[in-house]
């Protein structure tokens, strides 16, 4: 039995609700054990038996048979959360920089060598990974710390596809997963 983190994409928006008490209630009654959710966002910890690609397929048919609309799900083993939080990839920032910490989970690898641009003193990619591309977000005059993240990742979708499975949270998320 391992420790699994599920990060659900694009729920919590208009029809999309998902309550989170219902989710954990529909993964205690499908067999997962020690569920939790974290924030109300599509973030869920559990504990499961089998190999990745059997339990996502799982929790994504059990979602959309229980909430009735289909939900991609981007799967992480307790050592790759591990891996990620123990890497430190915000260490280069300055502690006292008045920043959002983001990362962006993919499903699949990205390609090889991919490279994105950063944009100087607004959106910065601080490291890409295998399936992980991490960004800070400093606060602008408006106030808003995120509006550039889609514009930089821009070049990266139209390269991907359709077909990509990914979905962005706070590293503060993140950092509560394993708490």
């Amino acid at each position: 039995m391992g420790l699994w983190f599920a990060f659900l994409r694009g729920i919590n928006l208009g029809k999309r609700q998902v309550k989170m008490a219902e989710l954990r209630a529909c993964l205690e009654e499908a067999g997962f054990t020690a569920v939790k959710t974290v924030v109300a966002s599509g973030n869920v910890r559990f504990a499961a038996a089998g190999k990745a690609e059997t339990i996502k397929a799982q929790l994504e048919k059990l979602i959309e048979a229980r909430f009735g609309f289909a939900v991609g799900v981007v799967l992480r083993s307790e050592a790759e959360m591990r891996a990620m939080l123990e890497g430190h990839p915000f260490a280069s920032l300055d502690p006292g920089a008045d920043v959002a910490r983001h990362v962006v989970l993919f499903d699949q690898p990205l390609p090889a060598g991919v490279t994105l641009d950063s944009l100087p003193g607004h959106t910065k990619i601080l490291r890409i990974d295998r399936r992980e591309i991490y960004i800070a977000g400093y606060r602008q005059p408006n106030g808003r710390y995120t509006e550039g993240i889609e514009a930089v990742l821009k070049p990266l979708y139209a390269r991907l596809g359709k077909g990509a499975l990914d979905t962005a949270r706070n590293w503060n998320t993140m950092e509560k997963m394993l708490a």
